[in-house]
C-alpha cells in the first residue's frame, strides 16, 4: 500500500511540474509584456532596459531554471502590474471560486441524482429518451455561451437578476447555473447508467419478483449500491468546476480566481498566471490522489497496477 501511495504521490509531482512548464513555455508565445508596459513610442533603449530589469532578457531556458527554483520554494514573484505577490493574489480570491464551484456542485447533485434514477427506473420511455436528449445537449452547449444567453434573458429582458459581479446570493444565481449545466449532464447519465447496472442484477429482480416495494428496492437497494461510482465522480468533479470557472468568472466578472486568470492573461502577467495554474493543478491532482488511494484501499486488487 505504501508503494502504491508513493507512486501516487510522485505522479502528482509530476503532473504539476508538467502543468506549470506547459504553461510557463505556451504564455511566452503572447508576446513581450514589456510592450504593455510602456509607451509605443518609448525608445528601444528603455525597452531593452526595462526588458533586463524584468528578466525578460536572458534565454528563455534560464527564465524557466529560475522560474522552477523558485517554485518549489513557494516563490512566484511579484505582479507585473500590482507588484504585489503573485501566489498571494491568487490565494485571496481563492474562496470566491471555491464558493462558486461547491454551490455549482450541490446544485448539480441535487437535480441530476433524483433526475437520473427516475430516468433509470422509466427505461425507454418518453421522459427518459428526452432525459438522455437534454444531458447530450447540456454536454454539448459551450459555458460561456450559455452564461451569455442566461444574462440576455434574466439581466437584459427581464432584468430580475444581476450580470455581473459578486456579494450576494442573486449575483450568484445566473454564474452557478451556467457552471453546473455540464456537471449536471454529466452526473444524470452517469447516475443513470449505473442504476440500471444495479437494476439488471439478480437479487434486485428476484426481490421485484417476490412483491419487495419498487421505492424501497430503488432507495435501499439500487441507489445505495450505486452511489461509490457515483460519488467517486462527484468528487473528480470539483476539479473540473474548477477549471471551468475560469471562463465562467471571466462571463460573468465574478471575483475570483478565474476573473483574475483572464484578466492576467490579456495583460500578460506571467507571474500570477502561472500562480493560479500551479493552484488549480495542485487541487486537482490532489483529489485525484484521494480518489485513488480510496479506491486502493477498498479494492486491493488496483494497488497492483
Amino acid at each position: 500500500m505504501l508503494d502504491f501511495v508513493a507512486k501516487r504521490l510522485l505522479q502528482v509531482i509530476l503532473v504539476v511540474i508538467l502543468a506549470l512548464t506547459v504553461v510557463f513555455f505556451l504564455i511566452r508565445l503572447s508576446g513581450d509584456p514589456t510592450t504593455l508596459f510602456l509607451p509605443p513610442d518609448a525608445p528601444r533603449e528603455q525597452i531593452e532596459e526595462y526588458r533586463e530589469l524584468l528578466g525578460f532578457n536572458r534565454p528563455l531556458v534560464v527564465q524557466y531554471g529560475e522560474f522552477m527554483f523558485n517554485a518549489v520554494q513557494g516563490d512566484f514573484g511579484k505582479s507585473l502590474r500590482s507588484g504585489e505577490d503573485a501566489l498571494g493574489l491568487v490565494l485571496q480570491r481563492m474562496p470566491a471560486t471555491f464558493q462558486l464551484a461547491f454551490a455549482a456542485l450541490f446544485l448539480s447533485i441535487l437535480i441530476a441524482i433524483p433526475l437520473g434514477v427516475l430516468s433509470a427506473y422509466k427505461r425507454n420511455t418518453l421522459f427518459d429518451k428526452a432525459s438522455v436528449a437534454l444531458t447530450v445537449i447540456g454536454q454539448a452547449i459551450p459555458n460561456f455561451w450559455f452564461g451569455l444567453i442566461l444574462i440576455f434573458i434574466f439581466a437584459a429582458q427581464l432584468k430580475i437578476l444581476p450580470s455581473s459581479g459578486g456579494g450576494s446570493f442573486a449575483h450568484m444565481v445566473l454564474p452557478v447555473i451556467t457552471l453546473a449545466l455540464y456537471s449536471i449532464s454529466r452526473f444524470v447519465r452517469f447516475t443513470r447508467s449505473a442504476m440500471l447496472d444495479v437494476l439488471n442484477k439478480d437479487y434486485i429482480r428476484t426481490s421485484k419478483a417476490a412483491g419487495a416495494p419498487t421505492m424501497s428496492l430503488i432507495m435501499k437497494y439500487a441507489l445505495k449500491n450505486s452511489l461509490i461510482p457515483i460519488i467517486t465522480l462527484v468528487a473528480l468533479d470539483l476539479g473540473v468546476l474548477l477549471g471551468g470557472a475560469v471562463i465562467t468568472e471571466a462571463v460573468f466578472s465574478w471575483p475570483g480566481v478565474g476573473r483574475l486568470l483572464h484578466q492576467s492573461l490579456m495583460n500578460r502577467d506571467f507571474p500570477i498566471v502561472l500562480a493560479g495554474v500551479f493552484i488549480i493543478a495542485i487541487i486537482y491532482s490532489v483529489i485525484n490522489f484521494i480518489a485513488d488511494v480510496l479506491y486502493a484501499y477498498v479494492n486491493p486488487q488496483i494497488r497492483v497496477k
